[in-house]
């Protein structure tokens, strides 16, 4: 026994400290993992590390842009929160989990499971057939709940928000999962066609829990009710509130904080010196509106700062087979938020504009 606990602390030390964007939420998920699934640490930590990475690049130009603390205030007993953002933070963890374990087995790297072929042989629909080797989301889910549920270990209304978060993030797996075909038949005719169910890219379900978090649900709970803490009383007012949840419904109990400025104590850095875009190729409309959004609605101006940047141009294909490149140097602008000077500062009656859930 000692052993075995000896054993999951190592794991979690070495992950957590190669993981340092995602090093609080795997040292936890490994801790809390049952002993005798030790052979998938190293996939739990893969998984938590790239939905934090997912979850920094669909916030990368909002004022909440996922920092390394997210998960630690979402989940650590004295400093939960339950906010939107905290919602989609355990949605795209729990995911992440998910779909690497989901991932690694289909590729053999475990020797307890394999392709899911319980469909193999039926008729799917018209002219084809269920057959190949589809991605085995039922085992990555069976194994990520063992992991990554096992955080929560109280019953009051947060616990069972995360909770219902985190089912909400393995769900997005299944649900963005895509059909692959292979044609038979005679000189290439395709009269039958054997299909099987593949994992979608990670960036799909991140996309997906995205939408999510825009049409996420605020719990109107009784509050006198749920001071009771885990008495029947207030479990009856939390099985109230989620009889009207959906299944794939983000849900949060608090409205967000001010992300515009800085919050030791709750691990946000404000948006001074934060860089916006202004100019570029494909911009979308939100990314060409984070300047507004992260410097001028928070009360910042925005300072272009010119940087010296090198990267390889004019390069040419030499035969066989090399491509040269020189090394090219060109001025870049840059912009960032920055206090506004003193003297020009705004009026003190000029209100920061916050609508919706700028984040």
């Amino acid at each position: 026994m000692k052993r075995s606990t000896f054993l999951i602390l190592s794991i979690a030390g070495v992950y957590g400290a190669v993981l340092h964007a995602a090093a609080w939420s795997v040292n936890n998920f490994l801790m809390t993992g049952p002993k005798a699934y030790l052979t998938y640490s190293s996939s739990v930590a893969a998984g938590a590390h790239s939905g934090m990475e997912e979850c920094k690049f669909q916030f990368g130009w909002e004022r909440w842009n996922c920092p390394e603390s997210a998960l630690q205030l979402s989940t650590h007993n004295r400093l939960r929160s339950a906010t939107r953002e905290t919602s989609f933070v355990h949605a795209i963890s729990s995911a992440g989990v998910m779909y690497t374990l989901t991932r690694n087995c289909s590729m053999g790297d475990f020797e307890s499971c394999g392709c899911d072929d319980s469909r193999n042989g039926r008729v799917g629909g018209r002219g084809w057939v269920w057959g190949g080797c589809s991605d085995n989301v039922d085992f990555g889910e069976r194994i990520s709940k063992l992991f990554v549920d096992a955080l929560e270990t109280g019953h009051d209304t947060r616990a069972l928000i995360n909770l219902h978060n985190n089912e909400v993030g393995r769900l997005a797996v299944k649900a963005t999962m895509k059909r692959a075909c292979k044609c038979h038949g005679v000189s290439g005719s395709c009269s039958i066609q054997t299909c099987w169910l593949q994992l979608a890219e990670f960036r799909e379900i991140g996309n997906y829990l995205k939408i999510k978090y825009d049409q996420a649900h605020k719990l109107e709970m009784d509050k006198r009710r749920m001071r009771a803490g885990n008495s029947a009383d207030s479990r009856g007012a939390t099985a109230e509130t989620f009889h009207h949840v959906h299944a794939t419904e983000l849900v949060f109990l608090e409205d967000s904080p001010d992300y515009c400025t800085r919050n030791a104590s709750l691990g946000h850095h404000g948006t001074e010196g934060r860089e916006c875009l202004q100019t570029g190729k494909n911009l979308s409309q939100w990314e060409k509106r984070s300047c507004r959004r992260l410097c001028t609605e928070c009360g910042l101006r925005v300072e272009e700062r010119r940087t010296e940047v090198v990267a390889s141009c004019n390069c040419k294909f030499h035969w066989c087979c090399t491509v040269r490149c020189e090394q090219c140097r060109q001025l870049v602008a840059k912009h960032f938020c920055a206090r506004r000077d003193t003297t020009a500062a705004a009026p003190n009656h000029i209100k920061r504009r916050n609508k919706g859930h700028k984040r």
